[in-house]
């Protein structure tokens, strides 16, 4: 049975006081109700130990927002999964499309920091998605595919069930644009098959597949709503209590 989730994702926001306070405050909001999903949020790395020491980590999973795709040695400011895992993160959000815009990352690299999360029993929570240019000229479903098949299927079955999806339409993300809750559940459902292709159904359909796509407490009921999507991914709604536990009661 897949887990419904509901993951924050902080990125480059909040000093280290303004973080632990604010993971303290959705700490204390999951202490007053039953969540009917798993609740995490990706912090940045600095906050990690401090986080992990603030908060219940059995109503509040921990990710970090990335990690080396090396295990150690001579790679000046880059923190690797061995580092992450001993901070108490359970998580590590990995292939954001920032990290591939922004920071070039590959299919290639991305499967070796899939491999060294794996190897340090750290879940990652994989995005997929396309660009603008991608959505209009209607490839986007094989972009998907490709980001999948290239980063993630020569995992085994077993290695494979650990993995969160989580699909970004990057054309929606920060661009006045929005993505309907019909084209994120095509996507979702399309990504489900993919994996039953390669995995069969039974583990197809234990993945949990999050919407990361400016997701806001006035629309996750409708996105949560549908038979493929899991969660969601949150960014900006994420860095305040009140907005991110709006789409935590969502489901």
């Amino acid at each position: 049975m897949r887990k419904n989730i509901v993951a924050g994702n902080w990125k480059m926001n909040t000093n280290l006081q303004e973080g632990v306070a604010l993971a303290k405050g959705v700490n204390e909001a999951l202490k007053n109700i039953t969540a009917n999903c798993d609740v995490i949020i990706g912090v940045p790395f600095t906050h990690l130990a401090p986080v992990n020491d603030a908060i219940d980590s059995s109503k509040l999973g921990l990710a970090a927002e990335n990690c080396a795709d090396h295990k150690s040695g001579a790679y000046t400011g880059e923190v690797s999964a061995p580092m992450v895992a001993s901070t108490g993160a359970k998580y590590v959000i990995l292939g954001h499309s920032e990290r591939r815009q922004y920071y070039g990352e590959t299919s290639e690299i991305l499967k070796t920091k899939v491999n060294l999360a794996l190897e340090n029993n750290l879940a990652p929570i994989f995005c997929i998605g396309e660009v603008l240019e991608e959505r209009e000229n209607g490839s986007y479903l094989n972009v998907v595919k490709t980001q999948i098949v290239d980063a993630l299927f020569e995992l085994s079955a077993d290695d494979f069930s650990k993995i969160i999806l989580a699909y970004e339409p990057v054309w929606a993300i920060g661009t006045g644009k929005t993505a309907t809750a019909e084209q994120a559940e095509e996507m979702h459902a399309f990504i489900r098959g993919v994996l039953a292709e390669k995995y069969g159904q039974e583990v197809a359909d234990n993945t949990s597949i999050l919407y990361g796509g400016s997701c806001k407490p006035s629309n996750a009921a409708e996105l949560f709503a549908k038979p493929n999507v899991d969660g969601g991914l949150i960014g900006g709604a994420s860095l305040d209590v009140e907005s991110f536990m709006g789409i935590v009661t969502a489901f």
